[in-house]
């Protein structure tokens, strides 16, 4: 069979209902967020907010327009994020709103930046 057949007869993913997923850190290389997000269809949705939030599996068509911040806007590691939950369905997802940046990177990047554009760079 070729890969054009393959793609065609492939099985469509398995359902995740009754599974139990817990959200993952956004940056892979940074040291990872905790982890205060249940996403489950096994349990009702629920705002246990700070100790613990149980959310469905996917988010709805309310979630466009009914999103509600939960917490304030906290820092860890090198990133500020706030949880929002929908009023309708209860889904919570952790917003990241930004990056904290590191300064030493940051102080590199203008030295270099400074000099890239010179014909003789002085030492």
């Amino acid at each position: 069979m070729n890969q054009a057949n393959q793609k065609r007869f492939r099985k469509p993913p398995a359902k995740t209902e009754g599974r139990t997923v817990t959200a993952s850190p956004v940056a892979p290389t940074a040291q990872p967020l905790a982890k205060i997000v249940e996403y489950t269809d096994q349990k009702a949705p629920k705002n246990a907010y700070p100790a613990q939030i149980i959310s469905p599996l996917r988010s709805g068509p309310c979630c466009f327009t009914d999103m509600e911040e939960i917490s304030k806007p906290q820092e860890e590691g090198r990133w500020v994020f706030q949880y929002r939950r929908c009023k309708k369905c209860g889904f919570a997802v952790r917003v990241i709103l930004r990056e904290i940046p590191d300064e030493a990177l940051a102080a590199e990047l203008r030295k270099t930046l400074a000099t890239s554009f010179m014909r003789n760079v002085p030492a």
